[in-house]
């Protein structure tokens, strides 16, 4: 019992009380952080035994299981599922790391070497490190290396990894591999690789597009597409390989595959640029504009700079490597100078007809997009008052 000469909390100056609330607070996320450190313990422990079992990276069956499991938790609790969410995934995202060190090998011949062929390059160390920290003998094959008879007898799989401008060259310079070895490319476009590949090894061959780039810490969740060429089926260790590190496949025939890039990768990066190239040359206040900026525009403006911290060459290359779409790129100048006509001429009717099409045009897509979006601008307004100082 307390003290009758102790003020209780209703009895303190509210500068006490909010103190000792601060307090709790700050007594209660030392224990979240301690159960947070707890349970990446455990998850490290659950990547070695995925490891003897053989089992991915990522099961997306597990994951959404135990998220709406969470959710239905929270909302008892009188807790907003979202937020719970939210805190999970960031979570387990991290959780991934501890794991990405302990994949496992889905070949059977581990002494036969996988050759990277641009390996010195930064998607072909990132590769050369996948299939090193897995178990593999990994050989190196760059500019002024020489690529023996010998070793191309031995490889299980050789790997092109070199810009976009130069893979069919790289390719067509390939010696004779073994008849069951698999010869795959890792290049943004596929038609042309993949028929040079069919033409210059008569074994196994697949094409391989990781839509991610080389500063990721591990595959989980990421896209990687499949372009099949020959023999599918010794080509699967080489995909389930991706599938263990945590990567989600998507096949794709490969003129398909260049026709969406042709939107996905050319048509972006173009405009993208020419926004970049635009905000220059009329000396755009960066600064100004970040003071002012919502979350999405600022997320927005982001993307624009996400493109100029990367290298120009490669991006150059990816845009010239899709010309077929050059075509499109221009009927896309042409309607944004209509419009730009139109509102000139103050016909604001004809815009709105014309946003109206549109709208119909992405159908729900529209809506689920407009969701989709929501999260990822909270994330930029908390990037945004974390990098502010005090």
């Amino acid at each position: 019992m307390a003290d009758e000469n102790t003020p209780n909390q209703s009895q303190q100056h509210p500068e006490q009380q909010l103190r000792a609330l601060r307090d709790s607070i700050d007594s209660v996320d030392t224990q979240l952080v301690e159960l947070i450190a707890q349970r990446a313990a455990i998850t490290a422990q659950v990547g070695a035994v995925k490891r003897e079992l053989k089992q991915p990276l990522y099961v997306p069956s597990r994951e959404q299981t135990l998220i709406q499991g969470r959710r239905d938790y929270a909302e008892a609790k009188g807790l907003s599922a979202d937020l719970i969410e939210d805190v999970l995934r960031r979570i387990i995202r991290e959780s991934y790391r501890t794991q990405t060190m302990q994949a496992t090998s889905t070949s059977k011949t581990l002494e036969r070497p996988v050759v990277i062929v641009g390996g010195a390059g930064r998607l072909g160390q990132l590769m050369g490190k996948l299939f090193a920290n897995t178990g593999y003998c990994v050989e190196v094959i760059d500019k002024h290396d020489s690529f023996t008879a010998e070793l191309a007898q031995k490889a299980q799989a050789v790997i092109v990894s070199v810009p976009v401008n130069q893979t069919v060259a790289a390719i067509n310079a390939l010696p004779k591999l073994a008849d069951d070895c698999v010869l795959a490319d890792v290049t943004s476009v596929k038609s042309a690789p993949l028929q040079a590949m069919l033409e210059q090894h008569q074994g196994p061959v697949v094409g391989l597009h990781p839509m991610f780039g080389p500063s990721v810490h591990n595959l989980a969740k990421q896209l990687v597409v499949v372009t099949p060429g020959r023999d599918d089926a010794q080509c699967q260790w080489l995909i389930e390989q991706f599938v263990n590190w945590g990567a989600h496949i998507e096949t794709l025939p490969a003129e398909d595959h260049d026709k969406a890039m042709g939107w996905v990768q050319a048509m972006r990066h173009l405009s993208t640029f020419s926004y970049g190239l635009h905000m220059a040359e009329e000396n755009a206040d960066i600064e100004a504009l970040l003071q002012v900026s919502s979350p999405i525009y600022r997320m927005e403006l982001m993307m624009v700079g996400r493109l100029f911290a990367q290298n120009a060459e490669l991006y150059a290359d990816i845009i010239m490597a899709n010309h077929q779409q050059f075509p499109t790129i221009a009927r896309y100048l042409e309607r944004f100078s209509e419009a730009l006509q139109q509102l000139q001429q103050g016909d604001k009717q004809r815009f709105i007809e014309q946003f109206e099409e549109v709208k119909r045009y992405f159908g729900e897509y529209a809506e689920q997009f407009l969701d989709e979006s929501e999260g990822m601008v909270q994330l930029a307004d908390d990037q945004r008052f974390r990098q502010q100082p005090d």
